[in-house]
């Protein structure tokens, strides 16, 4: 069910003489082995990449949308095989699994039609003169994907890229390689021209190291922590090398007192497990009006203790192991930190299983400010649940981080609406639902959460230079 691992350059697929092991995560077995990119093979993928882009800037928009819609339906087409690859060295249940191909799909199919629509415009001039705005592809794009989902973050960035005219060598995340080696197979049968789509893998600072100071590099594009995400817009500065940075949040999730209690508990303690909390947009820390905060928080931690933990291969299963050992002791170590700070730790916290990467679902409630947990993202299945006196302390405690990529709240009332729009400093904000975007919205944060947007009408433009041509009819 797992797939052969290879790089892709230049249209070819190839091996390398140094390798790493991809674990699953759900029993510590040995799934494959990763080739990791040479110098050499970052040199031709470079090369393929500029040629690609040579080729690939002078197709017409519509032969490039068909070309990425092709590869988005042999990518449905082969849902289940792919699904099945992600779950194996995520973790993640199979149902998730599922949904993330078609999310990746989708993605691939807005940005289509988005290659349609990348206008300029014509600006008012005096007779004899006109003055033109048009967008071109930047160029080479080095990409970055995390390994939280591995086929719909690639996705994200492959898409804008092609849908822009731009080519791109990606570097995908080595724990979970199979998403995007299975993009690249459906863009390979699907038609594309050599060299417009490169994949490869290795050791994340030595790749990045070597690519971003390259001229052929017209732009970054990055998903990750927010430490990576700093580091590497230093290091794109020093070449005047614009960058698309989606880096890490700490999602407030604001419970007004008049909201449905019980629905707005179970929803929440529902999604913060959701990829076992291994999502930038997860909600973390949630504020519950002290009227309601009681009951809120009794539900909550039934609902998050329930969570049904075991190998996604299992269809009951609602949430898998941790991505990679890294994350248990992570979480020890914050879980560990706000109970000495006087924290209440209601349900979970510890490992779950002496084999495989499992951690119990945790909920945290009355965190004093001091935890660490109140101000490092957790990225994991771990719910910090706090009472406020008012809306005026939500908004406080829900700013008080430097991140601000996704924000959510739960009321029906219009004043407490526009406050929360006016006044929460978050990228996306989502009220009474905890989804945080689809293909068709802009995503992106503020603060250190990132910069730039991608999705919706806003997401070719970051692959785009905007030209002005004036043209006048005489010499003046």
């Amino acid at each position: 069910m797992y797939p052969e691992l290879k790089l892709f350059v230049a249209g070819e697929w190839r091996t390398t003489g140094s390798d790493m092991p991809v674990v699953n995560p759900a029993n510590e077995d040995e799934l494959g082995r990763l080739p990791c990119a040479s110098a050499k093979d970052l040199d031709d993928a470079l090369e393929a990449a500029v040629k690609g882009f040579r080729i690939w800037r002078k197709t017409s928009p519509r032969e490039r949308s068909d070309t990425i819609l092709r590869a988005a339906a042999l990518l449905r087409e082969r849902q289940e095989a792919i699904a099945r690859s992600i779950t194996l060295e995520h973790g993640k249940p199979l149902k998730q699994a599922r949904l993330e191909v078609i999310r990746g799909a989708e993605f691939f199919e807005w940005d289509a039609g988005e290659a349609m629509r990348t206008y300029g415009r014509i600006i008012p001039a005096a007779p004899g003169h006109k003055f033109a705005v048009h967008h071109q592809p930047l160029g080479v794009v080095a990409a970055f994907s995390p390994w939280n989902f591995p086929m719909s973050q690639p996705a994200r960035k492959i898409a804008g890229a092609l849908a822009s005219g731009c080519s791109i060598i990606l570097k995908a995340a080595e724990e979970t390689p199979a998403g995007a080696l299975h993009i690249a197979k459906a863009f390979e049968d699907a038609g594309l021209p050599a060299g417009v789509l490169n994949l490869v893998f290795g050791r994340p600072s030595e790749i990045s190291g070597y690519l971003i100071p390259q001229d052929a590099v017209r732009l970054v594009a990055f998903t990750g922590s927010t430490s990576v995400g700093r580091h590497l817009t230093t290091l794109a500065s020093q070449h005047m090398t614009p960058v698309l940075m989606e880096l890490g949040g700490h999602a407030p999730v604001i419970v007004c007192e008049d909201t449905a209690i019980d629905e707005a508990a179970e929803a929440g303690a529902i999604r913060k497990m959701r990829n076992a909390g291994q999502v930038c947009t997860s909600p973390t820390r949630f504020f519950a009006h002290e009227r309601i905060f009681e009951r809120y928080a009794e539900k909550f931690v039934e609902r998050a203790a329930a969570t049904v933990v075991g190998n996604g291969m299992d269809d009951a299963v609602e949430m898998g192991p941790l991505a990679n050992e890294r994350r248990v002791p992570a979480l020890t170590d914050l879980v560990e930190d706000a109970r000495a700070k006087g924290a209440i730790v209601a349900t979970g916290g510890a490992r779950q299983t002496d084999r495989g990467y499992f951690f119990q679902p945790t909920v945290l409630l009355n965190v004093p400010d001091n935890a660490r947990i109140m101000r490092e993202e957790p990225f994991g299945p771990v719910a910090v649940v706090n009472p406020v006196s008012s809306l005026d302390e939500a908004i406080h405690e829900a700013n008080s981080v430097p991140f601000g990529l996704a924000g959510y709240a739960f009321t029906n009332r219009a004043d407490y609406i526009d406050r929360l729009i006016d006044e929460v400093e978050v990228g996306n904000l989502s009220i009474n639902t905890l989804e945080a975007s689809m293909p068709e919205t802009p995503f992106g944060g503020v603060k250190s959460s990132g910069y730039g947007r991608e999705g919706g009408s806003e997401g070719l433009e970051n692959y785009m230079t905007v030209k002005h041509v004036w043209h006048s009819t005489h010499i003046s």
